[in-house]
């Protein structure tokens, strides 16, 4: 007998064990990446994506289409990291709007909403490159269209679709020739496919281990300092997401802002769509909760003593805790321009900040940020206009996605894709010129700024015309790998032999963790021979994985 319909409950547990079954495949996902860096991959950031919209659902207390549709939207895009995260997360923001005004999705809804999917996630993307996991999703919608016409029964429709879906994916490395090279599929793609698997897997009513996704973490989410426990007027850190059952209007968000700063501070009140992410710090909670129940249902309930938690980190580290304490900042007035940047290692920490810029998001290559640790520094900056400077290609599209959801500040992302471009965005900013005229002047010097990255290969692979074998010392340009070898400071150099020219008149060399200051200093007496009549910095940037971070200008 043809299953002609899927209900609320049926949805239910094809999205959990879809987000079960990549979060099983991560690794292997990993494993397609092209570059063999040591770092965060398309595996773990789309698993972290999806997991952030799966811990929403479950802890949803009824399951009609509407909720978990609005579940998987607001948790996908807050949890999205990585380019692969924030285009998963825009797929699952088409597909669950096209589904979540019906009680029972059928073969036209489905189609319906591929189709909007895809769309959805192509219109993110500024420069959507065929080969990837939106060619894989264009698959789906428009094979999911042509059976559309044909049949409506869905035991025939999602395996014809999947199946088809596999096929485009078997082709992408005719499309990106550095797939064709490396000898994978696009690992995006590959990650589409195992959520579609497993979603496959639940309709067909098979046993789900869904073990995964109740002891993932939640969205990651960047605190703001604790202040000394006396000090502290509003004790109960608290959070949640309303599910809203009308439009939340911006004079809604206003008021309820204002009704929040009435009980608490630390306010963020964020809307999207029909979702609002809530945070206050209170003495009284229920009254914050029970404000937010008049908009609709509450998801995510969060409330922590900070008080309590207070005196735990007081035990563990008195010194560090009043460290922390004297640098806990009251609300000041609001200024004209504020810098958020990402980054990692206590020494390009330290740089930022002796800049200027007011925020750092650390996380960058090892660990990609979420469109939420966006959000929340974005509220910890009192300016009407924000720079933001992801320092990592990787990071400029939840940025922009950050970007797109605040209302109330002018959020400026600058794509600078390297942690050398974003410093000489920072150098450069004129305090004399508009937020737009710094936007241009910004984004043209960090043109001028080649990065070259040490490190090690942790996988065997042939990519950009070079033999690569686990272990080796590759060093990676903008545009690829550009020297591998067995020796960091001599593969560094050959690196360095590419990116710099005779015009090169500033070399900058950011040592890593792993690298002593006497072996940093010896390595930049050589640089300074080599290019003598440029000017050789060195700094101690800290930053794990990588030996070296070097810039030319």
């Amino acid at each position: 007998m043809a299953t002609k319909t899927i209900n609320a409950e049926l949805f239910t547990k094809m999205f959990l064990a879809g987000a079960a079954s990549l979060e099983a495949k991560k690794e292997m996902i990993n494993e397609l990446n092209v570059f063999p860096v040591p770092d965060g991959d398309t595996g773990t950031n789309m698993t972290l994506t999806i997991m952030s919209a799966a811990k929403e659902v479950t802890s949803l207390e009824s399951a009609d289409m509407l909720t978990v549709s609005k579940a998987i939207s607001s948790g996908s895009l807050r949890g999205a990291r990585g380019n692969s995260g924030v285009i998963l997360s825009q797929l699952l923001r088409g597909f669950t709007k096209a589904i979540r005004e019906h009680d029972q999705i059928d073969v036209q809804i489905l189609a319906s909403a591929t189709e909007r999917a895809t769309a959805t996630a192509y219109k993110a993307v500024m420069k959507p490159k065929e080969g990837t996991i939106l060619t894989v999703a264009r698959g789906v919608s428009e094979k999911a269209r042509e059976l559309a016409e044909t049949t409506d029964d869905l035991e025939t429709f999602i395996p014809t679709v999947i199946d088809y879906a596999k096929e485009v994916l078997l082709k992408t490395p005719e499309m990106l020739p550095v797939l064709k090279e490396a000898g994978v599929v696009d690992s995006g793609g590959q990650g589409l496919i195992e959520v579609l698997n497993g979603a496959y897997d639940a309709f067909l009513g098979k046993e789900i281990d869904y073990s995964a996704i109740k002891s993932a973490p939640g969205t990651t989410m960047v605190k703001p300092q604790a202040q000394a426990g006396a000090d502290i007027k509003f004790g109960y850190c608290t959070e949640f997401i309303i599910m809203t059952e009308k439009e939340f209007t911006q004079a809604d968000e206003d008021g309820f802002k204002a009704y929040l700063e009435s009980i608490g501070d630390s306010i963020v009140c964020v809307a999207d769509d029909d979702v609002v992410k809530v945070h206050v710090h209170t003495n009284d909670p229920g009254l914050a909760i029970q404000k937010a129940l008049t908009f609709g249902q509450l998801s995510r309930m969060k409330i922590d003593n900070m008080r309590e938690e207070h005196q735990e980190k007081l035990i563990r580290d008195a010194s560090k805790l009043a460290e922390e304490a004297g640098k806990a900042k009251k609300q000041e007035p609001r200024k004209e321009v504020g810098f958020i940047a990402v980054s990692i290692g206590q020494g390009l920490n330290d740089i930022f900040r002796e800049l200027g810029v007011d925020y750092i998001i650390e996380g960058g290559q090892t660990m990609n940020p979420s469109t939420d640790d966006m959000l929340t520094a974005i509220d910890h900056v009192n300016a009407d206009h924000i720079f933001i400077l992801p320092n990592n290609k990787n990071i400029i599209l939840a940025a922009n996605q950050a970007q797109s959801l605040v209302k109330d500040k002018d959020i400026i992302v600058i794509p600078t894709k390297t942690v050398p471009q974003g410093i000489t965005a920072v150098i450069n900013y004129m305090p004399d010129e508009s937020a737009a005229a710094n936007a241009e002047l910004m984004k043209e010097e960090i043109s001028n700024v080649k990065t070259g990255q040490v490190t090690y290969a942790v996988r065997d692979t042939h990519i950009d015309d070079k033999e690569i074998h686990e272990g080796d010392i590759m060093g990676i340009g903008d545009d690829g790998i550009l020297a591998v070898g067995q020796s960091v400071e001599k593969t560094a150099l050959e690196m360095l032999s590419v990116m710099a020219g005779e015009d090169t008149e500033l070399i900058s060399l950011y040592y890593g963790e792993d690298v002593g200051e006497a072996d940093a200093g010896a390595f930049a007496e050589e640089v300074q021979k080599a290019y003598p009549d440029a000017d050789v910095d060195m700094h101690f940037g800290g930053q794990p994985i990588y030996y070296y971070v070097i810039s030319a200008e």
